[in-house]
Formats: structure tokens, C-alpha cells, sequence
């Protein structure tokens, strides 16, 4: 199965920016076809006043230190940034990458990081209708930037949301995130395909990506059978760089 890729999201907690470094450089030797951080700014798990790193910043390293993988934020959280000037830094580093960011971004979920940056919270529907009105913003301010992104800068919508986020996917993104397991990953695409249909979309230009753990990819198979195109291995350090190995193994042969 050549078509299916694989990437991996490297978690910039309870690690070193010389770990990140050294993990990142090792993956894109290694062949995956993408390479991610989140965007948050405290732990998601373990010890939660372990070191952690921002996103963008990293991400600005990570494309000079990198040739191949495509990379970006999975995902960015709308509400953490201006969105003129997430266009903004977005094209910037697509340009340090010589073409190779995605602009991944979601509507936003961690309390802790609104509440200890000073950023309001509000509701999941607010969140939600933030980012909706954000989004053009974002695509606009991409149109005029000069220089224009150096490549494609495709846009990925992350979230399973039935009545919003996955309306958004289908009107503005060219890949979408979610997670396992598989029966629920395909309920989700189904109804992906059917908002594309009620637009007017073709559902085959959107790029279907799924977030699973390293212990998961001996399932590769059924997650890939559940409407997934690009499957990304979530790991902290130390990296799990022999699981994405081992997937791109599988998913050639």
C-alpha cells in the first residue's frame, strides 16, 4: 500500500529542545512523510510542571533542520494567535521549509493554557464559531502576503465535531485529523463525505489523517480500512522512531 503515508507527532513536553532536534532530524532521514508538534504550552500527560516548548518556534527549527517530511502543528489551537498573523507565520516557515508546512489547526481544548496565558476560554461553541470566522481571515491573509507561500501551504482541520467542525473541514480544508479507534474514526469520515456532498465538495481532495499511539500500529490495517490516507504516530520522548520504522515497513510492503 505505496499510498498510504506515515508521520509522527513529536510531543515538546518532559524533553530538550536537543532531544526534539535530534528526533526530528533522525525521522526525516528516516523517510516519513510528515513530522509534527502540538500547540499547547504545559504537559498533556505525566508531570505536569515538566519542561515543555512552543510550537511555532520549534516548528521555525524544524524546517531549517529538515528536507523531505512535510510539517506542521497537530494542530494549532485557533484561539492562541491573531489569525492575520498566523497566516503570516505560517508562509514564513513554508518558506524556511523550501514548501513543506501544513497549516494544522483546531478550535481549541486545554483550559489550563487559557487560563495561566490570560487567554479567555468561553465555551466549546464559542471556541467552535471563533474558529469559523477565523478561517477566511487566515485564507485571505494568505492570498496577500508578499512573497506568496513558496508551496502548496495546504490547510488540515483537526476535530470530530458532527454539526461544526466537520462542515469546516469540507468548505476550507485539504486534510482532516481525528483519532481511533476505527469504528469511530469511520462513522466520523462517513459523515465527512456526506457534508462534502451536501457542498458541493469532492471528498477526494481532502487528505484523511489519523493520531494513534505506537502501541496501535500493528492496526494499521483497520484504520486504513476506517477511510485513513496518512497515518501519524504519536510519541514523547524517548521517541518511538522504530514504530514509525516499522509502519512504513508495513504500509510498502
Amino acid at each position: 500500500m505505496t499510498n498510504i503515508k506515515v508521520g509522527v507527532q513529536l510531543h515538546p513536553q518532559a524533553t530538550t529542545v536537543a532531544n526534539l532536534r535530534e528526533a526530528w532530524k533522525a525521522a526525516d532521514a528516516q523517510g516519513v512523510d510528515s513530522i509534527w508538534v502540538w500547540d499547547h504550552f504545559y504537559p498533556l500527560y505525566g508531570d505536569p510542571s515538566a519542561p515543555h516548548f512552543e510550537a511555532y518556534t520549534l516548528l521555525a527549527a524544524m524546517a531549517a533542520d529538515t528536507t523531505h517530511a512535510q510539517l506542521g502543528a497537530l494542530v494549532t489551537c485557533n484561539s492562541y494567535r491573531n489569525p492575520q498573523l498566523l497566516a503570516d507565520m505560517a508562509r514564513t516557515i513554508d518558506h524556511i521549509s523550501d514548501g513543506r508546512f501544513t497549516l494544522g489547526i483546531g478550535s481549541g481544548w486545554f483550559e489550563r493554557d487559557y487560563t495561566e496565558y490570560g487567554y479567555e476560554f468561553g465555551t466549546a461553541g464559542q471556541r467552535l464559531h471563533k474558529l469559523r470566522d477565523d478561517l477566511p481571515i487566515i485564507k485571505d491573509r494568505i492570498g496577500k502576503l508578499t512573497p506568496p507561500p513558496a508551496g502548496k501551504l495546504p490547510l488540515l482541520i483537526g476535530g470530530s465535531g458532527e454539526k461544526v467542525t466537520l462542515r469546516l473541514v469540507a468548505e476550507h480544508a485539504d486534510g482532516w485529523n481525528s483519532f481511533g479507534p476505527a469504528d469511530h474514526y469511520a462513522a466520523k469520515n462517513a459523515i465527512l463525505d456526506e457534508w462534502c456532498d451536501k457542498l458541493g465538495r469532492d471528498p477526494a481532495e481532502i487528505e484523511r489523517t489519523i493520531a494513534i499511539g505506537p502501541d496501535d500500529v500493528d492496526r494499521w490495517e483497520s484504520f486504513v480500512e476506517a477511510g485513513a490516507t496518512h497515518i501519524i504516530i504519536m510519541t514523547g520522548d524517548p521517541f518511538a522512531l522504530d514504530a514509525a520504522a516499522r509502519l512504513q515497513d508495513a504500509v510498502r510492503s
